[in-house]
């Protein structure tokens, strides 16, 4: 009974979170405002620490965060993740190769040694010092996907490398984030060089095998007329195949969301291209405002004081700042253009799982203090309600400027 109890609840916070994130979204898209942001404010509202921790079901609290709930958040990003590389064939990828590496690499390395330096120099510990500039580090690329793919801006050069470099981006995070949790697990703070190095060559390495396998498998097995004659047949192995791969990356030491990014990539060079977006763009009607509704609901603002704010306003700061240099600056040698190299640093800003697993992971390992996880969380939440605003603005700003030429 206690399990049936638990499932009900489940059920019933998904409820919630998907019936508020569509009605914001309503509200946000009469407003003209981005109806991600709508979204991800449902979430902050009906999430467990404001209006949803009412105790409304069996004297708990209406909706729930536990492990299935998050789990089904993370199933929405593989989703949107797979839309996203349906956008881009594996021969425009690849062309925009040092470019999305470059921009990727530095939207890493900028953050991380910015946010360490600053706050070594204001006196925290060194592991705290790490993971606040580890959760600096990764792009939560489905917040710009869904304000670009709502204003038509998917297929332009900026989009197309926001979607590369955030991989690259997400990939070298995942490498970043699995050497300092080491590191914080088991107290050593002077790791080897080498061994950071060939974690990274890896993982790298790792995406690189599993793009070419997608791309040489995936074509194959979806182009057998004689095979998949029943209806819906194409539709159902192409989900298995996504949601398989992002298993096996998750398995080798990889980000989830890249399986499907690569799977997604290796279907946008095949002319089943449009059955399948035909299909998949219904499942992102209800993915998607679920998984920033998730995101959303993870904002817990109770333990704000002013030591927070001041810690906060320093890293989101940080977090602003080093993505526009890191990231904008590199783009402008590729763009030549610096109204599009400011929207791909723009659009690099949010910031999202990464930050939200490094606060995890300092609380239960006893090395962040309440305030610096706090100030992590604002700075999740923060970048992530900036950028769809100002991506949005920026694009306004363009459409306007070409209509009164």
């Amino acid at each position: 009974m206690a399990a049936e109890s638990v499932f009900i609840h489940v059920i019933i916070s998904l409820s919630v979170l998907l019936f508020t994130a569509k009605l914001f979204a309503e509200i946000f898209q009469r407003l003209k405002m981005p109806v991600v942001l709508g979204e991800l404010l449902a979430g902050i509202i009906v999430g467990p620490y404001a209006l949803g921790g009412l105790p409304l079901f069996d004297g708990g609290p209406l909706v729930v965060l536990d492990e299935t709930v998050k789990h089904i958040g993370e199933l929405s990003a593989i989703v949107i993740l797979f839309v996203a590389g349906l956008e881009i064939t594996p021969r425009e990828f690849l062309r925009g190769g040092a470019a999305s590496f470059t921009v990727g690499a530095l939207g890493v390395i900028v953050p991380f040694f910015v946010g360490f330096a600053v706050f070594s120099i204001y006196g925290l510990g060194a592991f705290e010092t790490l993971l606040i500039a580890t959760a600096l580090t990764a792009t939560s690329i489905a917040i710009s996907i869904q304000v670009l793919t709502e204003l038509g801006k998917m297929q332009s050069k900026e989009a197309r490398l926001i979607l590369g470099a955030a991989i690259v981006d997400d990939i070298l995070a995942i490498a970043v984030l699995s050497v300092v949790v080491t590191m914080v697990q088991s107290g050593n703070i002077t790791p080897d060089i080498m061994e950071i190095t060939f974690l990274i060559l890896k993982i790298l390495g790792l995406f690189a095998v599993l793009l070419m396998v997608a791309i040489f498998l995936v074509p194959r097995i979806l182009h057998r007329e004689k095979l998949w004659r029943s209806k819906g047949s194409i539709e159902g192995i192409t989900t298995a195949i996504f949601f398989g791969t992002a298993g096996i990356a998750a398995y080798v030491g990889l980000s989830p969301i890249v399986g499907a990014f690569a799977v997604g990539m290796a279907i946008a060079s095949t002319k089943l291209i449009k059955q399948v977006e035909e299909y998949v763009h219904k499942l992102q009607f209800i993915f998607a405002p679920l998984f920033f509704a998730i995101i959303g609901a993870q904002v817990d603002l109770r333990g704000i004081n002013l030591n927070v704010l001041f810690i906060a306003g320093i890293v989101v700061a940080i977090a602003i700042s080093t993505k526009l240099l890191g990231c904008g600056l590199p783009s402008l040698i590729f763009l030549k253009d610096r109204a599009k190299s400011m929207r791909v640093g723009i659009g690099m800003i949010s910031r999202g799982e990464v930050g939200l697993i490094v606060a995890g992971v300092g609380v239960t390992t006893g090395a962040l203090s309440t305030d610096i996880y706090t100030a992590i969380i604002i700075m999740v939440a923060l970048t992530t309600i900036i950028t769809p605003i100002w991506l949005k603005k920026v694009y306004q700003k363009e459409n306007h400027t070409a209509s009164t030429k």
